[in-house]
């Protein structure tokens, strides 16, 4: 599909340049004086190939990639447009139905793909006025319940409390960096310190780095603990992948949070939300409301096709502490309940209304 939503576009950040490359008149054979010359069939090889080098779910998504060359190479000529071979290009990469794969033609027209399947909750909320009284809803939930105004910190934080509890919401998984980042959550966490419970929002969160979240979760973290493996595909085989690495999170920050915390979360919680709801899953002390995440987890690995357009792909494979891989499944949610635009007409958010039913619980109940 093609990505219109600005929380799409966030998600591509990685593909820098690509997004502004100059207008030129498009076609298959497109170069610039750096760009190889290079024929439409010759072009669907590199693409092809790169895919089947690197790309580490095709079992996963249930696609047969050898099917797909014979199925679509048969389509492709010297005659072949530029525009034609997008096309061509885009309905191959489809099935993968992978967030973190896609596809950047520069030119005249220029277009950018994503195999991502749009998720129900954007399906509910289609548009930025959609969303825009999504969010307002929420606040207004939370004005009803006694929270005061929202404060924001950091540029991806937004904080409010009652008497009783906090709520914070977090937009994006980067955009300030380190010392930023640190003297934000410090002064969130001062502010919320003596409240009984925590609600945590990664609803509608595209995502952001591995590390942005990490640094997040020291401050939650009860000990040490393993955060996630990863291992990355290198070569054609099915299971032609690099070491298994482990990466740990512990205590870490100024300032840190022991309280009940209720997470949110839906299946527009992307990628580093993904991770961030995977490693907060983990902790005695959390439990999650909402629906499944996303689930999908691998960096991008970025390529150039010698027509200057350039492509995406996931070519890792992520595991949580107990070594379960949840790309494509997503996270799941110890209290299912699903916003649905009908809300907007109720007035009431029912997942916030479930996360602070919880937390007057004297213990939290993972299901």
């Amino acid at each position: 599909m093609l990505i219109s939503q600005p929380a799409k576009l966030a998600r591509m950040a990685v593909l820098g340049a690509c997004t502004l490359l100059a207008q030129v008149p498009c076609s298959a054979q497109d170069t610039k004086a750096d760009d190889v010359v290079a024929t439409p069939e010759e072009i669907f090889d590199e693409i092809w190939g790169g895919f089947n080098d690197r790309y580490a779910f095709f079992e996963l998504r249930g696609v047969d990639w050898d099917k797909q060359r014979e199925t679509y190479k048969a389509r492709v000529n010297s005659k072949t447009t530029g525009e034609e071979l997008f096309s061509i290009l885009s309905e191959m990469l489809a099935p993968l139905g992978d967030a973190h794969v896609n596809l950047v033609m520069k030119g005249d027209k220029k277009r950018v793909f994503c195999a991502e399947k749009t998720a129900r909750f954007e399906r509910e909320f289609p548009t930025g006025e959609r969303l825009k009284q999504f969010w307002s809803l929420v606040g207004g939930t939370l004005e009803a319940r006694g929270f005061g105004e929202s404060v924001k910190v950091a540029k991806v934080f937004h904080y409010r409390r009652n008497s009783d509890y906090g709520y914070l919401r977090i937009t994006d998984m980067e955009g300030p960096k380190k010392k930023a980042l640190d003297k934000g959550l410090d002064q969130i966490l001062d502010a919320l310190q003596d409240t009984q419970g925590l609600i945590i929002d990664i609803r509608a969160n595209p995502g952001g780095t591995d590390d942005f979240v990490y640094r997040i979760m020291r401050r939650f973290a009860d000990k040490k603990r393993v955060g996630h493996y990863k291992k990355t595909k290198k070569g054609p085989g099915e299971d032609e992948f690099g070491k298994l690495r482990t990466r740990h999170f512990e205590p870490g920050g100024d300032v840190r949070y022991a309280g009940k915390i209720v997470l949110l979360q839906n299946d527009a919680s992307y990628s580093a939300a993904d991770m961030f709801a995977m490693l907060m899953a983990d902790l005695p002390h959390v439990v999650s409301v909402g629906e499944h995440t996303n689930g999908v987890f691998s960096d991008m690995l970025v390529r150039k096709l010698p027509n200057g357009w350039k492509y995406t792909l996931s070519h890792q494979r992520y595991y949580s502490a107990a070594k379960v891989c949840y790309e494509g499944k997503g996270i799941p949610v110890d209290h299912e309940v699903l916003n649905v635009r009908a809300d907007l007409e109720t007035g009431v958010d029912p997942v916030i209304s479930k996360a602070l039913t919880l937390l007057t619980e004297k213990e939290l109940s993972p299901r």
